[in-house]
């Protein structure tokens, strides 16, 4: 199932139309459609999974669970993979290098923060 068969069943589900879904989450008429030929943007995919309350990875049919109680991190792999598709791997590879490198720098500030409270 692609993208836009994955949305349109939920359209159904909910019992709107594809139109309505677009003025709903305030995108252009006939953007959804265009996915069948073109990779949506991360934010307008975010959109529609939010209006939905399913994972993005759900909509790219990456797994037939859309619970939003997957890991988070699944999301924001999702969005990567969205954000970068169309890049030279030799860059993707080098904002995945930047990307974890910044992540344990967030880990590191976050443990001695924690660390920090606990002394008081």
């Amino acid at each position: 199932m692609n993208i836009l068969e994955r949305i349109k069943e939920l359209a159904k589900s909910k019992d709107i139309s594809i139109y309505q879904l677009e003025e709903e989450i305030k995108i252009g008429r006939n953007t959804i459609y265009q996915w069948n030929k073109r990779t949506p943007s991360a934010e307008k995919l975010e959109a529609v999974a939010n209006y939905f309350n399913v994972s993005i990875d759900y909509l790219l049919g990456r797994t037939e669970n859309p619970s939003l109680d997957q890991n988070k991190k699944d999301e924001i792999a999702a969005l990567f993979r969205i954000n970068t598709a169309n890049m030279d791997p030799d860059t993707v590879e080098e904002i995945e290098e930047e990307l974890k490198n910044y992540s344990e720098f967030l880990i590191q500030k976050a443990l001695e923060k924690k660390a920090r409270r606990n002394k008081k």
